[in-house]
């Protein structure tokens, strides 16, 4: 059975929701339909004319890229022009194109979280907050005998996370009364008459995000015809999403060991380096993409070292002279993306039993050459 382009897009969005998105990021749907069978999902970095070819000869209905096709508003579409002839191409081979960016930055399990790994950096937080998870307080009333599994249900759906712990949970024993009125179905009592039965209160969080999920795998175990249950809204916030990652390295390293990770495990030839070669790096930050404009924001949370691409020149005297080291290994080095994608959404396609296909991009979109 083949995925419909709506449940393989509902899957990414779960890997990364729009609403973390930065305002006015093109995201989404950017051309075609979603309205079809997907054979072959092909991740890519970019869209352009190899990109597309490689779709075409894949049989690719669906590409999933890290940049926008269209960034800016079109006046007209010319298809004699570069970018015409690719958009004309994708329109006459059905292939649409969905955008998952800064989403995709920002998300936990996303491109920073992929690249900090990748590079050895460990405890991580944002470098730049740009959301704070909003959290519920779950409050349900379950018979004593299905306490257990309307339990494991609640926080197998992602309920009771709190900082680094997970599954948390307050529950106590009390009793309920009800009476089953007329035409009801109760799962102990009888009808007319007063039901004093032994139930627990179980209290969690859940983060805004998943209540709905929450709630309906709550609602699946839950043995009681109307279940009594209540969802607060709370002040306290959740966890902090946003650009970029910082933390400490595994072990101290030196700049120029620093640089040869940054190389093998981001899969570029050459990087840009500003510092000394000789200077010990215990933390570091990591931004995908463009990320010189929080170089002091990096410097501010402790990091030694800032690890992005496409720094210009003055934001490197600025890092000089503030005692940051930087590593720029350009904005190709987020194709780490495709890999990562198309691993994960094969995954989640495999567990609902779909025969779609995902495949990573295997065309190199870099557009400089080192000579």
């Amino acid at each position: 059975m083949l995925a419909k382009g709506q449940t393989v897009i509902q899957y990414m969005e779960q890997l990364a929701p729009k609403h973390v998105a930065e305002p006015d990021d093109r995201i989404g749907l950017q051309l075609g339909t979603l309205q079809k069978d997907i054979r072959t999902v092909l991740v890519a970095l970019d869209v352009n004319d190899e990109v597309v070819d490689e779709a075409i000869e894949l049989g690719a209905d669906l590409i999933i890229a890290h940049h926008a096709i269209i960034y800016r508003p079109l006046k007209q579409l010319q298809t004699d022009t570069p970018m015409g002839k690719v958009y004309e191409k994708l329109i006459k081979h059905d292939i649409a194109v969905y955008v998952s960016h800064t989403n995709l930055d920002v998300t936990e399990g996303g491109m920073n979280d992929w690249m900090a790994e990748a590079l050895g950096i460990e405890n991580t937080s944002p470098i730049h907050d740009m959301h704070n998870e909003q959290l519920s307080k779950l409050v349900v009333f379950v018979p004593k005998s299905h306490h257990q599994e309307v339990l494991d249900a609640v926080l197998g759906a992602g309920a009771g996370s709190i900082g680094n712990y997970s599954h948390c949970s307050f529950n106590i024993e009390g009793f309920g009364t009800y009476v089953p009125r007329e035409g009801s179905s109760p799962f102990q009592g009888k009808e007319g008459q007063m039901e004093r039965a032994n139930e627990v209160r179980i209290e969690t969080i859940v983060p805004h995000t998943i209540r709905n999920k929450v709630v309906a795998a709550m609602l699946k175990a839950h043995p009681y015809e109307e279940v009594a249950y209540d969802l607060y809204s709370m002040d306290l916030k959740g966890r902090s999403l946003g650009l970029g990652r910082v933390g400490k390295l595994k072990e101290p390293q030196t700049l120029a060991e620093l640089v040869e990770v940054v190389k093998e495990k981001l899969d570029v030839p050459h990087v840009r380096v500003v510092g000394e070669l000789d200077r010990t790096i215990r933390k570091a930050a990591v931004i995908g993409g463009s990320g010189g404009r929080y170089m002091m924001k990096a410097l501010f949370r402790g990091a030694d070292v800032l690890v992005t691409g496409d720094v210009d020149y003055h934001t490197a005297q600025d890092a000089l002279a503030a005692g940051l080291t930087i590593i720029d290994p350009g904005h190709n080095a987020e194709k780490i993306m495709k890999v990562k994608v198309a691993e994960w959404m094969e995954q989640k396609l495999q567990e609902h039993k779909y025969d779609t296909r995902v495949v990573a991009s295997r065309i190199n979109t870099e557009p400089f050459r080192f000579m």
